[in-house]
C-alpha cells in the first residue's frame, strides 16, 4: 500500500513538472505609428479557429498609456495566429471605409499580408514553446 502512495506522489510530481515543462510564454511585441486608442488582439491555436474568428486568448493594449507590449503566460506549445487592429479613436470596432476596406491600422503574426481580405492560417502561423518573443507591424 504504501508504495502504491509513493508511486502516486511521483507520478503526480511529473504530471505536474511536464505541464510546466509545456506551458510557453508568448511576448507580443506591436509597432504602431499611433499614439491614442486601444490595440486590440485575437490570439488563435488553430486554423478552424482563426478561419472562424473564435480566439482562444483576447487581449487589449492602452496605447494612449505607452503600452506596446503584451506578454501571454499558459500557453500550450504549438501553433498560433495573431490579428491585431488598433482601434485608434477608441470606438470598440474596427472603422472601415465605404468599400470594407479598414482606416485603422491592422495587422497579422508573421506579418503576413491578405490577398482581399484577411492573411491566411498558413501564412500567419508561427510555433511557440518556451519563451516565444514575435513582433507585428501595424499598417
Amino acid at each position: 500500500m504504501r508504495f502504491l502512495i509513493i508511486t502516486a506522489a511521483a507520478l503526480s510530481l511529473f504530471a505536474t513538472t511536464s505541464n510546466a515543462q509545456d506551458a510557453a510564454r508568448l511576448t507580443l511585441n506591436i509597432e504602431t505609428g499611433e499614439t491614442t486608442g486601444t490595440v486590440n488582439i485575437a490570439v488563435f491555436n488553430n486554423e478552424q479557429s482563426y478561419e472562424g474568428n473564435a480566439p482562444v486568448r483576447v487581449l487589449r493594449m492602452d496605447v494612449a498609456k505607452g503600452e506596446h507590449q503584451a506578454v501571454i503566460d499558459g500557453l500550450s506549445a504549438g501553433e498560433y495566429g495573431i490579428k491585431v487592429f488598433h482601434d485608434v479613436n477608441d470606438n470598440g470596432r474596427m472603422d472601415t471605409n465605404p468599400f470594407g476596406m479598414p482606416v485603422e491600422p491592422y495587422g497579422f503574426s508573421n506579418n503576413a499580408v491578405g490577398n482581399m481580405g484577411p492573411a491566411k492560417w498558413d501564412r500567419a502561423r508561427f510555433d511557440v514553446s518556451g519563451d516565444t518573443a514575435h513582433t507585428i507591424n501595424l499598417r
